[in-house]
């Protein structure tokens, strides 16, 4: 089990467990629009949407999850959360999830997607599924968010910096444009590792884009990311 300040996670049958990825979305995720609806696409454990939960007033929380464990095991975080009466997760591809939605919009769309996309599988069909880009493309995300989110909605994904450029114009195509930019170091002499972008439908010349380095050195957290991040670890 993973503990939170507000919420705790059980991951015991779930592929990807708690990472860096997931909190810092979770964190991130812009949510100054006072979203009233959000939808987390690949909830895994249901980490991110449970961060939106604490971090909002939405009345309408709901994820989306593909492999049966991990749905599970997301519905069980959910219902031991202080916010279960606000989350629900389905069980489901974003294919079908798509076929079956009746004029469902959304406030913000968050997902965590997988990026591996070189042609090495390792043999563990969760993992893989939960890992590789095959199981979620992002034409295919890029193409959702652009049908499913609301007029005013905004889209934030966190992906691997070398993927930001190809993202961009995937959503682009979908006329989602990106809002704001953070890129992630690990450490201040490490290269780029993260890419969090907010998309929205409307185009701006001059992109808010910063840069958030995680440590100085092993365990030593920026000030930056502790401010991000304090609402939620129990040790920040």
């Amino acid at each position: 089990m993973f503990k939170f300040k507000q919420f705790s996670i059980q991951q015991n049958q779930t592929a990807m467990k708690v990472g860096t990825d997931g909190v810092l979305l979770g964190a991130w995720a812009t949510i100054d629009h006072d979203p009233f609806a959000i939808l987390d696409i690949g909830a895994g454990t249901g980490l991110i949407a449970l961060m939106l939960a604490q971090r909002t007033d939405a009345e309408q929380i709901e994820a989306l999850e593909i492999d049966a464990d991990a749905h599970e095991q997301c519905v069980e975080n959910f219902e031991n959360s202080p916010w279960n009466d606000r989350l629900f997760c389905f069980h489901s591809s974003l294919d079908d999830f798509m076929d079956e939605l009746e004029d469902e919009a959304y406030d913000l769309i968050v997902s965590n997607p997988p990026y591996h996309v070189e042609d090495y599988f390792s043999g563990d069909d969760k993992r893989d599924t939960a890992r590789f880009t095959a199981s979620l493309p992002f034409e295919d995300l890029c193409e959702a968010a652009s049908v499913l989110l609301s007029e005013d909605g905004i889209f934030c994904v966190i992906i691997p910096f070398s993927a930001e450029e190809n993202f961009i114009s995937l959503a682009a195509q979908n006329d989602l444009f990106p809002i704001k930019i953070t890129r992630v170091k690990g450490t201040p002499t490490t290269e780029t590792k993260r890419s969090l972008l907010a998309f929205a439908r409307i185009s701006i010349e001059n992109i808010p884009t910063d840069e958030l380095v995680i440590e100085t050195a092993r365990h030593q957290y920026t000030p930056e990311y502790i401010a991000l991040t304090k609402d939620f670890y129990l040790k920040m």
